[in-house]
């Protein structure tokens, strides 16, 4: 799965510059975000109004599982980067380790974000003295890399995030990459994974059918990739035979009529059985944050069977940790504590 010289779109993409990621760091430190102010894991994922058999949830938090980030990386960029927020996980399970991947900022949905990774092992979590994992070191990066995505794709996998950036004209830019892996612990960055002509310089959420231990899931021989957010408002689907290259096309797949809301993004996509479930961020009839899932077939993928609201918004995905569907999340740690939080799916 290792990336050619060739292929990576990064080597056409300058390296990030000390002035700029200094200058990224000053303002992410002076950021507020009122969206995570009024929001909590609990106000989507605790209670549902209804809950059908193929839905996913309601969640409830298990403090054995909880992370905690201790002390400071070191800063590779050289800029004294620093965090005081952990949150968008993603989790994948290696052998008997859980292995977990997180956005760290220096405030909490700030820019000049960085990600982390830390493994479980015999009950007890082990931060990478590895970390950043991934951090600024292209143009299109210098705003941070965030939000996680982390799946098993055939002999090894591939990590995608969202890198943000600053056009010419002022505009910020955010672009999908990716970075593979052989052993969950050392990336190699692969570069950009959806075209500008596709993203019209906005892509996020590399959403793809994962199964409950985190495997990307072939649907009609081949992997899919939901765009929700971006791509000039169009839905579209991606497109690969090995994970890696990807070709996309304009697919409408998520109807939220009979929820009268509107769409703000997919979360993630949970493969059970001959079924598939997105969970996905939108905004009810009242104009309000709210959560809810759509039912699919395996062998009509793009064809909505049913909606109902109350969801995770797992943005790294949903896996299954002994036996129930689990996410992480940490919008709920209090201020200046760095804490992620695990949510398992409560017994029917």
């Amino acid at each position: 799965m290792s990336p050619t010289k060739e292929t990576m779109d990064t080597v056409r993409i300058p390296p990030a510059g000390h002035d700029a990621l200094l200058a990224s760091y000053r303002e992410a430190l002076a950021h507020t975000n009122a969206l995570t102010d009024r929001i909590s894991t609990d106000q989507f994922s605790a209670d549902y109004p209804e809950r059908p058999d193929w839905a996913i949830g309601p969640f409830r938090r298990d403090d054995a599982l909880t992370f905690r980030l201790e002390g400071q990386w070191d800063d590779p960029t050289g800029v004294g980067w620093t965090s005081d927020s952990i949150f968008n996980p993603t989790v994948i399970e290696r052998g008997d380790e859980l292995h977990l991947f997180y956005r760290a900022s220096p405030r909490k949905e700030s820019t000049a974000s960085r990600i982390g990774h830390a493994v479980r092992r015999d009950g007890v979590w082990h931060d990478s003295p590895l970390n950043p994992l991934i951090y600024p070191t292209f143009s299109n990066e210098v705003l941070g890399c965030e939000d996680p995505k982390v799946y098993a794709v055939d002999d090894g996998y591939v990590l995608f995030y969202n890198a943000i950036w600053r056009r010419d004209d002022g505009s910020v830019a955010v672009d999908i990459m990716s970075a593979v892996s052989q052993d969950l612990e050392h990336w190699e960055k692969r570069g950009l994974v959806v075209p500008y002509d596709v993203s019209e310089y906005w892509a996020k959420g590399a959403v793809i059918p994962r199964d409950e231990h985190g495997r990307a899931v072939r649907i009609g021989g081949e992997y899919l990739m939901f765009l929700s957010e971006g791509c000039g408002g169009r839905p579209m689907v991606g497109h690969s035979a090995d994970g890696l290259d990807w070709s996309f096309a304009e697919q409408p797949y998520l109807d939220l009529t009979p929820l009268s809301g509107s769409l703000f993004e997919v979360a993630c996509a949970a493969v059970d059985g001959d079924r598939m479930v997105l969970d996905f961020f939108y905004a009810d009839e009242h104009g309000d944050f709210a959560a809810a899932q759509a039912l699919y077939r395996l062998d009509d993928p793009f064809t909505q069977r049913a909606v109902n609201r109350g969801g995770s918004l797992a943005w790294g995905g949903l896996q299954k940790i002994g036996g129930r569907w689990s996410f992480a999340q940490g919008w709920d740690a209090p201020r200046d504590s760095r804490e992620l939080y695990f949510y398992r799916e409560v017994d029917a």
